[in-house]
């Protein structure tokens, strides 16, 4: 909480704020194109086994229609559609007699696809499921790439949760960003899917520094009365992302086109991000006052505030006394789970936020993660996927509503010393309002 007041010493909210809000904009209007990229780039084209007479230009009778060829080539499927899976061993030509029926073949005269599908490219001309046949039995890698993605975030999340501890959350955001447009870039030349899967991977590991180092950026450096608002409009940039990405795929329809649309960006962000910042907060944290009252000193110039001379060293020490003394207590992540204060309160603050952060990312993208294969769980249990989504939901927000305590107009606690101040001061108010009460009544 002291930070706060070393903020407004700064010039509080200003130019350099305005200037910070939209630079996080950019990678929140591209990350999502990144995340849901696979419902365009690996979209399921309609397809068909390939034969030698429909698509063998010199084996094709002059005197057939396409669909004489097809009823003689194609077995029909469940919805008496050209099954996608499977195609007759010889042409049947007994089903061109108008009299034939369904008992005239039977499943011994059909095999699988062994020389590949024919897809049809009017919606899309390329797909990842049209370029490695994700298909018939090999239908379940789609998801599994969408899992091995979402699991990319995952890892990331509890690993850039660390790093950027450590190392700062300027240097992660660049590279991260450099991280996410080379992977994304490089997957156009994956020549197996097995590649294209490991490339995804390094891009979501990349992605999930993004989310962090931004988001602690933009916390760090922005007034708590003003923290909902800015947290606003990144959301809303997210959701135009989402809805851009529509738009942009229905440009593109090409996998690698699109690919490349949602990953060359990614280079210009990680360039522009440099101007921002380094957090005053991790520097003097981590034993450098000198580093954190530059930057202070260079947000209250950009804000045009001129009480920036106020800023020494004796003055950031000062303020930052208890929090600097915290950071030297050896703490770790079970602290998390260890102190009651923090028990039931995974969203708290902490010296080792990015750390508790990453956590709570991990977690969802666990279940990112866990939602492609359960979908894969719909051949066998139709209504499993729906009863599981349902019923996590309604437990989830029973949870939030029960055990989260409401944070609306408290300040963002910096340190566990923080929150549990703030909780045995919460707690006086309440005997002190329950003594009102009780003398009131007599």
């Amino acid at each position: 909480m002291a930070f706060s007041k070393l903020l407004e010493q700064a010039g509080g909210m200003g130019l350099f704020q305005t200037l910070q809000v939209l630079t996080f904009i950019l990678p929140c209007l591209v990350i999502p194109s990144q995340m849901l990229l696979e419902n365009f780039s690996a979209a399921v084209p309609g397809h068909r086994c390939w034969t030698h007479l429909l698509d063998n230009g010199s084996a094709v009778p002059a005197n057939m229609t396409l669909k004489a060829l097809l009823t003689i080539s194609i077995p029909p499927g469940p919805n008496w559609e050209p099954h996608q899976c499977r195609r007759f061993r010889q042409p049947q030509w007994q089903l061109l007699d108008p009299n034939a029926t369904a008992t005239s073949w039977n499943e011994a005269d059909t095999e699988p696809c062994v020389d590949g599908w024919v897809y049809d490219r009017s919606v899309f001309t390329s797909t990842i499921v049209a370029k490695w046949d994700l298909v018939c039995s090999s239908q379940g890698l789609k998801p599994l790439s969408q899992s091995i993605f979402m699991s990319g975030i995952l890892v990331g999340s509890f690993i850039w949760g660390l790093v950027s501890y450590r190392f700062g959350r300027k240097p992660m955001l660049s590279w991260c960003c450099l991280q996410l447009a080379v992977a994304g870039t490089s997957t156009i030349f994956a020549p197996t899917f097995v590649i294209y899967c490991g490339l995804r991977f390094v891009a979501a590991f990349g992605m999930a520094g993004i989310f962090l180092s931004s988001l602690t950026l933009m916390v760090e450096w922005t007034m708590t009365s003003r923290r909902a608002a800015t947290m606003t409009v990144v959301g809303c940039a997210f959701s135009a992302g989402q809805a851009a990405l529509g738009g942009l795929a229905f440009a593109l329809r090409d996998w690698r086109t699109l690919q490349l649309a949602a990953s060359v960006p990614f280079f210009a962000i990680s360039l522009i991000s440099w101007w921002l910042p380094e957090s005053a907060r991790w520097l003097i944290i981590k034993g450098k006052p000198d580093q954190a009252l530059q930057e202070l000193r260079k947000v209250a110039r950009i804000n045009g505030h001129k009480e920036a001379k106020n800023l020494t060293i004796e003055v950031l020490m000062s303020s930052m006394e208890e929090e600097a003394a915290s950071a030297k207590e050896p703490r770790s992540v079970l602290d998390l789970f260890c102190m009651p204060v923090l028990r039931w309160r995974s969203c708290a603050m902490l010296v080792v936020k990015m750390t508790a952060d990453g956590i709570l990312h991990s977690v969802g993208r666990l279940g990112a993660m866990m939602g492609p294969l359960i979908l894969m769980s719909r051949q066998a249990l139709p209504l499993l996927p729906p009863l599981l989504y349902g019923v996590i939901s309604i437990a989830s927000s029973l949870v939030v509503l029960f055990f989260l305590p409401e944070t609306r107009g408290l300040p963002l606690p910096d340190t566990i010393q923080d929150l549990e101040s703030q909780k045995s001061t919460a707690a006086q108010g309440n005997r002190q309002e329950a003594v009102t009460v009780e003398s009131t009544s007599l």
